[in-house]
């Protein structure tokens, strides 16, 4: 989602530029390897059909491979969803959390786009 649609707190976010949006293609799942406080993180990024953005984790939970952005992406109930290639675990695009298992949740990112470039927001 984009950073306006959060809704959350934003300061003191690091802004990562990513990509330009229109490289990303509608209803596909991207990778992008980034630092967080200097840690690698991989993040999944995915653009839906009204436009907007989400990232989350790329790291499956169930599996420990980092393979979210090679999901089917999908909707339950009108959330924008991810289903793992490997288990098949649906996860929100919005909460992360895995809607199969509500205990289990990927880390969701803010996003921004700005001069056409996808920024992904990290701690």
């Amino acid at each position: 989602m984009t950073a306006e649609m959060i809704g959350t707190e934003l300061i003191g976010l690091r802004w990562e530029t990513v990509c330009l949006l229109d490289r990303l293609l509608p209803e596909r799942g991207a990778a992008a390897l980034l630092a967080a406080g200097g840690e690698p993180v991989q993040v999944a990024l995915f653009r839906m059909p009204d436009g907007t953005v989400a990232a989350i984790g790329n790291v499956d939970p169930f599996s420990g491979a980092a393979v979210l952005s090679r999901g089917i992406v999908g909707d339950r109930s009108g959330v924008p969803t991810v289903a793992s290639p490997v288990y098949k675990q649906v996860f929100s695009l919005v909460t992360g959390e895995c809607l199969d298992d509500p205990a289990v949740r990927v880390p969701v990112y803010p996003v921004r786009v700005a001069d056409g470039w996808l920024q992904v927001g990290l701690p």
